[in-house]
């Protein structure tokens, strides 16, 4: 007997509705100042800074997530499992948030911040890995997966980084975070259509090896 494939349709519907629920409890973690007046309101910066850096990377994680399952013809083992990990990666900013947003960008908080992120991207690299690398798929041509796994890797470095400078300089580090945010603005590799701008063009769905590009880790 030949094993039944599985399509990554529920998969694709559960991470959304993770992302969902991970974007309410983010938006939960704001509390209004006590006080009625703005300057009370400005004084609540820490949060809203956190909060809008964290909202607009759970914005560009999902965006990646969505084009890169969009090559995911099978949900195996491994895309499952690699799925669940990145989830949960993810599930953790609301709390790395709430905490820095309360300690007004202390040193220990976003550089725990960034560590959350270095969590996020390589869990997203072994999604990658098994949807982009593996033997079958060849939507992809060589050079388009060596410049996704170089900017992959740049952006962990960078996370990384933040994570280290953030001990002594908290604000140096958020700023590092922010460059990383818009290194992922474009989920396309440079130059490299992406599969369902191709699917547009030859109406099959599926685009040919050499022209459609990753969403970047």
């Amino acid at each position: 007997m030949t094993t039944r494939e599985v399509k990554p349709d529920r998969l694709n519907l559960f991470s959304d509705a993770v992302f969902a629920v991970i974007i309410t409890i983010l938006v939960l973690e704001l509390k209004p100042p006590q006080a009625w007046s703005f300057d009370a309101l400005i004084s609540l910066w820490p949060s809203a800074v956190s909060y809008a850096v964290s909202y607009l990377f759970i914005a560009i994680v999902w965006i990646n997530h969505h084009h890169l399952l969009h090559y995911a013809d099978i949900a195996t083992g491994r895309l499952i499992w690699s799925n669940f990990a990145h989830l949960f990666s993810v599930s953790l900013i609301p709390f790395s948030t709430a905490w820095i947003a309360q300690t007004k960008l202390a040193a220990a908080p976003v550089s725990f911040y960034a560590g959350v992120f270095v969590s996020v991207n390589a869990t997203y690299l072994l999604l990658c890995m098994e949807v982009i690398d593996r033997p079958q798929s060849n939507d992809l041509p060589a050079h388009a997966r060596r410049m996704m796994r170089v900017r992959s890797f740049v952006t962990l470095g960078l996370f990384a980084l933040a994570a280290a400078v953030a001990l002594k300089y908290p604000i140096g580090g958020m700023a590092l975070i922010c460059l990383c945010l818009i290194v992922y603005l474009r989920p396309e590799a440079p130059n490299i259509k992406s599969r369902h701008d191709r699917s547009d063009v030859d109406g099959s769905g599926r685009s040919p090896a050499g022209v459609a590009g990753p969403p970047i880790a």
